[in-house]
């Protein structure tokens, strides 16, 4: 099987394909750390990128992300109804993407000068993905594998009904078995490091600041294929809502946060390779 087929039926697994899931994602997910566009191109030694390549692009919000500070922005992307929404939400001439997987991007050897992968190595092969990142980078370019790890609102009680559908969701998937057989590649400086090609590995993590209310942080947990898929299959073993704590999650959203936006603070774990 070509790793483009691999990933695509891996993502479809996990709902990425199912109806209106792209939208929801476009819509509700957070965008990268404003501190990637300052920190990035100062590692790579650059004031302005030439190129940036975006791995595992989804809808593009990490691709159009770079859109005013580089020359160029390609997003790789293996999802095809992903990669319709990025493509129909992109209007900057300089944003391009490629319907490809990390591994076979199909770009010429050491054009980039940053290659990023926004909450998407997990889908990666490690081997494979970062001998083509190695290829495509120039020397002195620099890798930039980043997922939010954490989220919290002003509101106590939306923190802790997010918290506990998460806590409920993880549970439910492990009874139903959700998740046998389709383990992702956990990623860390460690993985970095054993790849043997970069001359410097670091990891840090960033926090970033956007705004939130309560149609969002529910929309944001919908937006989760981990969500998307337990409803589905657990609607057979009668799996509602109200068991996941959806339920409790929209009224604590709706008392706690309302329809007036307030901040959204996210941090995020980063792990960079220099080439």
């Amino acid at each position: 099987m070509r790793d483009l087929d691999r990933v695509v039926a891996e993502t479809r697994h996990w709902g990425y394909s199912a109806e209106g899931f792209a939208e929801r994602y476009e819509r509700y997910r957070p965008r990268p750390p404003a501190a990637l566009l300052e920190l990035l191109p100062g590692l790579a030694g650059v004031e302005r990128p030439a190129l940036v390549v975006d791995l595992g692009s989804g809808t593009g919000l990490s691709t159009r992300f770079w859109a005013e500070r580089a020359g160029a922005v390609v997003g790789i992307e293996p999802n095809p109804e992903m990669l319709a929404v990025a493509v129909a939400a992109t209007t900057a001439a300089n944003v391009s993407y490629r319907h490809a997987s990390a591994a076979e991007t199909g770009l010429e050897g050491g054009v980039a000068d940053i290659v990023t992968c926004s909450q998407s190595l997990q889908w990666m092969e490690p081997e494979p993905t970062f001998a083509e990142v190695a290829r495509i980078l120039r020397p002195g370019g620099v890798f930039a594998a980043y997922e939010y790890r954490s989220c919290i609102t002003q509101s106590a009680e939306a923190n802790t009904a997010f918290e506990a559908a998460h806590e409920r969701k993880g549970r439910l998937r492990e009874e139903l078995g959700l998740d046998a057989g389709h383990a992702r590649w956990p990623f860390g400086r460690e993985s970095f490091a054993e790849f043997g090609r970069f001359r410097h590995v670091w990891e840090t993590v960033l926090h970033g600041v956007e705004q939130v209310d309560a149609e969002r942080l529910v929309g944001f947990f919908l937006s989760e294929g981990s969500t998307t898929t337990l409803l589905a299959s657990g609607f057979a073993a009668g799996i509602t809502e109200e068991q996941v704590g959806i339920d409790a999650l929209r009224a604590a959203a709706s008392s706690g946060l309302g329809d007036d936006p307030s901040p959204w603070h996210l941090g995020y774990r980063l792990v960079l390779g220099w080439l």
